[in-house]
């Protein structure tokens, strides 16, 4: 039988970790910012492939002389593919993407197959920004709905601040790295405060079971005990996740590499948010058997 581990004294360590890394998060979205990629900039989007292997400097020295603005190229998949965004500063892009394929053909000297062109307006990348924060908070906000029905206020405020936490930190790692911020990250994000949801109600449950099962212990040991009885499951379920995860990351090529990576950091921080910040906010409000009761009298005259 595993031996219990003592979690709650920890918990102070682990709020200031929280804390400071919540701060340096936000700090750093509104004063850094984050590296929206074309689908909320705006921009062209190329896959090509080459017969021979081009360096990808080669590609970007050719298209930045065009006064096309922001261009990134990277290789991913086989050797000879190439992805390639270029910022877009004008609304009117029909004759920009013909130039581009002359311009490439005739500089690389190589045989070039344009496999995937994608134009977003400014426009639409605005609306596509705006339709973005509103799933985010609309998630959030459903979240909190289901939690606030399915127990008492006190762990609905829980589960609210560990998801916030979630998606700020993972967000703040973004901006600090200046990964691209596309609309698979938004998905990956979405995916996380599902994630991050469901781990700590699985500890939320059996703490409000426990609640009733020893009404004399108090919250702290009930907290303890509670994450120690589900901690099996919080790490085999986290280990299977990020196995799959870590695969799709080294083998699933470029473009999947940015969603496995926000993937891997929610189920990490969200794992760990659902024991050192979800529980020691129940302990914060004093939770116990009485509040529980007293809740119940409120829905049951």
């Amino acid at each position: 039988m595993m031996k219990n581990i003592n979690f709650v004294s920890q918990f102070k360590k682990a709020n200031i970790v929280s804390i400071i890394l919540f701060i340096l998060s936000i700090l750093l979205v509104f004063f850094k910012g984050l590296n929206y990629g074309i689908d909320f900039k705006g921009g062209t989007l190329i896959e090509l492939r080459t017969e021979k292997s081009i360096k990808a400097s080669s590609i970007r020295d050719t298209l930045s002389s065009m006064n096309l603005g922001d261009v990134n190229v990277k290789k991913f998949g086989k050797d000879g593919d190439y992805l390639i965004k270029v910022e877009q500063k004008e609304s009117n892009n029909n004759e920009l993407i013909p130039e581009i394929k002359k311009k490439l053909i005739d500089n690389l000297n190589a045989e070039i197959d344009f496999r995937r062109v994608e134009n977003v307006g400014p426009k639409v990348s605005a609306e596509l920004l705006e339709s973005s924060i509103i799933a985010i908070s609309l998630a959030l906000a459903a979240m909190l709905f289901y939690i606030w029905i399915r127990f008492e206020w006190q762990f609905s405020v829980g589960s609210i601040i560990a998801l916030f936490h979630d998606v700020v930190i993972t967000l703040g790692i973004f901006s600090l790295l200046s990964l691209e911020i596309n609309l698979s990250i938004i998905a990956a994000v979405l995916t996380i405060v599902g994630y991050s949801m469901n781990d700590t109600v699985v500890i939320y449950d059996r703490i409000r079971e426990n609640l009733f099962k020893y009404t004399k212990i108090s919250i702290s040991d009930i907290a303890n005990l509670s994450i120690n009885e589900t901690l099996a499951r919080t790490i085999i379920t986290s280990v299977t996740t990020l196995l799959a995860l870590v695969s799709i990351y080294t083998l699933g090529g470029e473009i999947l590499r940015g969603f496995s990576f926000a993937m891997i950091l929610g189920v990490i921080i969200g794992t760990y948010s659902s024991i050192f910040v979800a529980s020691p906010i129940l302990k914060f409000f004093k939770v116990s058997y009485k509040t529980l009761e007293k809740e119940e009298e409120k829905i049951v005259p």
